[in-house]
């Protein structure tokens, strides 16, 4: 494999993980695929280099020393691949600018169990004949509103300010630091009791943190839920289309999809870093996560993982 198809794998892409599989194994098996692809192709010609080396001359019956000029490989152009190369301090521009993934999370009214997912531990079942999708719909209101005010809390910005204010009218705010989840739009895309999907947009959260939610939002309907579902799907600016699926773990599908999202991941570190601390695009209750430009890895998880 040459120079510049090492080059190419300088950046970011995006797989799909299938549900059950931990990241880790997928991780490993695409660095895996990475290195055959690279074994696999003819090694370029190492460079060579003149080097003086220092011996007699050759047929003579004197012992007088003299310089000779030849040639030798040098081998500190041979790679070693660790990661993505550069994609790497992508990663971490992608961390600090506090991006927001879309989730789509499926609940179970009735029953609730000692780790919030379906196929956990029974607690207790319960009736929920008495709930409807009008007061599903004001809960989700209500958990929008307050992790929106808390985001203006660890934005550490002062309201007080035009600067602030304008931002906050905008809808443009987000943490400084690393926070608690935040949620900065919540839906419910269907509702058939005793089954409903939502549909999440949030930082800063696990797959936990996400089944409590269900849970919760079942003890404030007056009854019990439990998550069946989660799958994200955008993380950032990557969305489901942009994933490699398990077939395309191979060095020049990702050599292209890399290709293919530098220009996008550019543009938006560079959008998104340059709003600076304080600032993350807020939805309303009419928001739709189609509409956003899309983040890597975008997972699709069972309940329990």
């Amino acid at each position: 494999m040459g120079a510049a198809g090492v080059a190419r794998l300088h950046g970011l892409f995006a797989t799909y993980k299938p549900p059950g599989l931990h990241w880790k194994h997928l991780r490993d098996t695409v660095e895996l695929q990475l290195l055959k692809g690279l074994n696999a192709g003819k090694p370029p010609a190492p460079e060579q280099r003149v080097r003086f080396l220092l011996g007699p001359v050759e047929g003579s019956e004197d012992k007088e020393l003299t310089l000779t000029a030849t040639s030798v490989p040098t081998l500190t152009n041979h790679p070693l691949v660790l990661g993505v190369g550069q994609g790497r301090s992508l990663l971490t521009d992608m961390y600090n600018a506090h991006l927001t993934k879309d989730y789509t999370v499926r609940g179970l009214l009735g029953k609730a169990t000692d780790d919030f997912r379906e196929d956990g531990r029974l607690v207790e079942k319960t009736t929920y004949d008495h709930v409807t999708r009008e007061k599903l719909d004001r809960i989700l209101a209500v958990i929008q509103g307050s992790h929106q005010k808390a985001l203006v809390t660890y934005s550490n910005l002062d309201l007080q300010t035009q600067e602030a204010y304008e931002m906050a009218v905008k809808g443009l705010i987000r943490p400084m630091n690393k926070s608690p989840m935040l949620i900065t739009g919540i839906r419910c895309l269907h509702f058939v009791p005793p089954e409903f999907l939502l549909e999440v947009q949030c930082m800063h959260e696990t797959q936990k943190q996400l089944r409590r939610l269900v849970h919760e939002i079942g003890l404030e309907l007056k009854t019990t839920a439990v998550c069946s579902h989660v799958r994200r799907t955008r993380d950032g600016f990557f969305t489901l289309e942009d994933a490699l699926l398990r077939t395309q773990w191979d060095l020049h599908s990702i050599q292209d999809a890399i290709q293919v999202a530098a220009p996008r991941v550019a543009a938006e570190l560079e959008k998104n870093l340059r709003l600076g601390p304080g600032t993350q695009q807020l939805h309303g209750p009419g928001w739709h996560g189609d509409n956003e430009r899309p983040s890597p890895a975008l997972e699709s998880w069972t309940a329990g993982g």
